[in-house]
C-alpha cells in the first residue's frame, strides 16, 4: 500500500522538491500551499493540492477536518519565513517579529495538534524543517536574530511533541536541510534542492529515535 505524505508549504523550493521525489516513488502526496491556483509547477507534479494558510487556525482546522480519516505516514512541515535581515542584535517592527514567530513556531504547533492522530494512526513520522541557526549549542553569530529565535523555539516544540507522540510510536524530528540553492539560501549555496531533499528523505526513513532529534541532511546530530 502506498504511503501517504502530507507536505505543508509545497509550492516552491524544498517543499516542491519533497513533493516531486515522493510522488516519483509512488506515494500518495497531499501538498499544501496558500494559493493553489497560482501553484502551476506543483500542479504539474500530479499530486493532491490543498489550500492551507498556516498562520490562520481556521485554515488548519478546515484541512484537518477534511483529512480526518486519513492515515499519514510522513508529515513534513516546511512552511517558514526568514524575516528581517540583520547582522547583529537589533530592534525591529513588532509586526515583523510576530510574523516570523507566528509562521515558524505557532503554525507548526497548531499543525502538530491538528494532525497528531493521523500520524499516530500510521505510527509515522512528523518532520519539521528547522535550521542550524536555531542551535543554541553551536551558535557563533548573532545575525538573523528573529529567525534564530524562531527556529530555537520550533526545536522546543519538536522536543515537546516527541515526548508525547513518541509514546504512540511516532518519530518526531527537526531537520537542517543544509545550505540550499533556494530563494532563502541564495544562488551561492552548496546544495541543490534535489541533493538536500534526497538526504533528508534518507534520514526520515532511517530514524528510529522516538524521543526527538535534531539532524542535518546527512543524518549527523546537531546540538539543540
Amino acid at each position: 500500500m502506498a504511503k501517504t505524505v502530507l507536505i505543508v508549504g509545497a509550492n516552491r523550493g524544498l517543499g516542491l522538491e519533497f513533493a516531486k521525489q515522493y510522488a516519483a516513488d509512488g506515494c500518495n502526496v497531499i501538498a499544501t500551499c496558500r494559493r493553489p491556483a497560482e501553484a502551476a509547477e506543483l500542479r504539474r507534479v500530479g499530486v493532491t493540492i490543498e489550500a492551507l494558510d498556516t498562520s490562520t487556525s481556521s485554515s488548519i482546522e478546515a484541512l484537518a477536518k477534511k483529512l480526518a480519516d486519513e492515515s499519514i505516514d510522513v508529515m513534513i512541515c516546511n512552511a517558514g519565513v526568514y524575516g528581517p535581515r540583520s547582522d547583529g542584535l537589533t530592534d525591529m517592527p513588532t509586526e515583523d517579529f510576530d510574523l516570523v514567530m507566528r509562521t515558524n513556531v505557532l503554525g507548526p504547533l497548531r499543525l502538530t495538534l491538528a494532525f497528531a492522530h493521523n500520524v499516530a494512526r500510521a505510527r509515522g513520522a512528523m518532520v519539521f524543517l528547522s535550521s542550524r541557526m536555531g542551535s543554541i549549542g553551536t551558535m557563533s553569530s548573532s545575525s538573523g536574530i528573529a529567525y534564530r529565535a524562531s527556529k530555537a523555539a520550533l526545536n522546543a516544540v519538536v522536543k515537546a511533541t516527541s515526548l508525547e507522540l513518541g509514546k504512540k510510536g511516532v518519530r518526531v524530528m527537526a531537520l537542517h536541510p543544509g545550505w540550499v540553492r533556494t530563494d532563502m539560501g541564495g544562488p551561492q549555496a552548496s546544495l541543490t534542492p534535489t541533493e538536500s531533499v534526497a538526504g533528508m528523505r534518507h534520514v526520515i526513513e532511517n530514524a528510529s529515535d522516538k524521543h526527538g532529534g535534531f539532524f542535518d541532511n546527512t543524518g549527523a546530530t546537531i546540538p539543540w
